[in-house]
């Protein structure tokens, strides 16, 4: 009889993964998980050091979240958002415009980071169309940003390994690589430009780079004056990444409109929205004559089980006091790290809140990197398996992103075998 790993070599395609080393490999088939471990078929355990994609907050098997669920399913599963409304989507949009950037108002759901991304772009395009100025149809990007996989995410994002395959579905946005030369485009650009669009404070897949204190306040305030709308990513840096809620808090910055995902439910159930102003929301009011409905939904909008899902893990936040309790987690997260500059071939180490990232170079003098094609990250990524510790890298930059119950021993734990794994492959 086929084995699990058979089957899933047989009959699987995995995201992000190049299937032709995958099938030469024993697959990690996880089977269960608490806390901040990750238990797999064969009984090894490993410290999720990523949450699971940068999504499990508070740890797997929350009873909080799990009971919320339960306690969902014994009403009802899913029902429509199209014509229907449902009360935890009612109760979950509230309380995140009470705890979002003053001035966010409304709540439009979809299924995950892309789409929320979708929607923002999609929302931003007929807001102009409906204010009677549809030449203002471009988007100004950064390099090296990434906003999701759907085409229009795709389009806005900047990283040509993940998308340059699509370049003839996409279309063209004015590429920036940072604030010095906005000012002069949105001077150029100033009657076409329909939004510029950020991931505030740190470029997730870019490998957790950071932008420079007060370039999002300066964002803000040169969209305000040319009259562009501000999109925010907060995909990867809302509920508690960055060390606040959200990034956008650390700047005092209100984006006119905003993506969250990943972290919303936990880490428990898919589920995204993207917030907005009454502003943008008013334009799109009309006569049913006029159309100015936002032609955009999706089936599992609104989502019942998600939605409890989400709301439950708010409750943790607040319960818990989830963001006093990580700021001793995340000064340990950026200790260790500091110490890892010591490891050779540790060229670079990147933090902010409970996000770590520790960039490999050939030579760190000349800060000459690895080729891609040595797999550098990756073997190390493995290295670290081997040892009980679950990541993946972006390129040769290995990513730590550890979930909040994460203990101080874990913690400790997931930096040793780091610097274990980069020691066994790169001496």
């Amino acid at each position: 009889m086929d084995s699990l790993a058979d089957k899933d070599h047989r009959y699987l395609w995995h995201p992000f993964t190049p299937m032709r080393d995958w099938v030469s490999e024993e697959p990690v088939i996880i089977e269960s998980g608490e806390g901040a471990v990750l238990r797999d078929t064969r009984g090894r355990e490993y410290i999720d050091a990523n949450s699971s994609i940068w999504t499990n907050l508070h740890g797997h098997r929350h009873p909080a979240i799990t009971q919320a669920i339960k306690d969902q399913l014994d009403r009802i599963a899913h029902s429509s958002f199209l014509g229907l409304s449902n009360e935890p989507a009612i109760r979950l949009a509230e309380q995140l415009i009470q705890i979002a950037p003053p001035g966010l108002t409304r709540v439009f759901y979809s299924d995950d980071g892309s789409t929320a991304m979708e929607v923002a772009v999609k929302m931003a395009l007929q807001y102009w169309q409906h204010r009677n100025q549809p030449q203002r149809a471009k988007f100004v990007a950064f390099a090296d940003a990434y906003h999701g996989d759907t085409l229009g995410a795709v389009s806005i994002g900047g990283i040509d390994l993940f998308h340059s395959a699509f370049r003839p579905l996409l279309f063209e946005v004015i590429r920036v690589n940072d604030l010095s030369r906005l000012a002069n485009i949105m001077r150029e650009h100033r009657d076409v430009v329909a939004g510029v669009v950020i991931e505030p404070l740190v470029q997730g897949a870019a490998g957790m780079k950071l932008w420079r204190r007060g370039l999002l306040a300066e964002l803000r305030s040169l969209c305000t004056e040319w009259g562009a709308l501000l999109i925010a990513d907060e995909v990867l840096t809302g509920f508690g990444h960055t060390g606040t809620m959200f990034a956008c808090e650390q700047e005092g910055v209100t984006p006119d409109l905003m993506a969250v995902a990943k972290g919303l439910t936990g880490g428990y159930l898919p589920l995204a929205a993207t917030l907005t102003t009454e502003e943008i929301f008013r334009a799109f009011l009309g006569d049913y004559s006029e159309f100015k409905t936002f032609f955009h939904g999706h089936s599992y909008t609104g989502n019942q089980l998600g939605c409890a899902a989400a709301l439950a893990n708010l409750r943790v936040f607040k319960e818990e006091q989830t963001l006093v309790k990580i700021q001793p987690k995340c000064e340990r997260l950026r200790a260790g790290l500091e110490r890892l500059r010591a490891v050779p071939h540790v060229g670079d180490v990147r933090h902010i809140g409970m996000i770590g990232a520790v960039e490999l170079f050939q030579d760190v003098a000349t800060k000459v990197p690895f080729p891609l094609a040595d797999k550098v990250g990756i073997r190390v990524c493995a290295e670290m398996r081997e040892r009980g510790a679950l990541t993946r890298p972006i390129g040769n930059t290995i990513i730590l992103l550890p979930p909040y119950c994460v203990s101080d021993q874990q913690m400790d734990r997931v930096l040793s075998v780091l610097a274990e794994s980069v020691r066994a492959v790169v001496l």
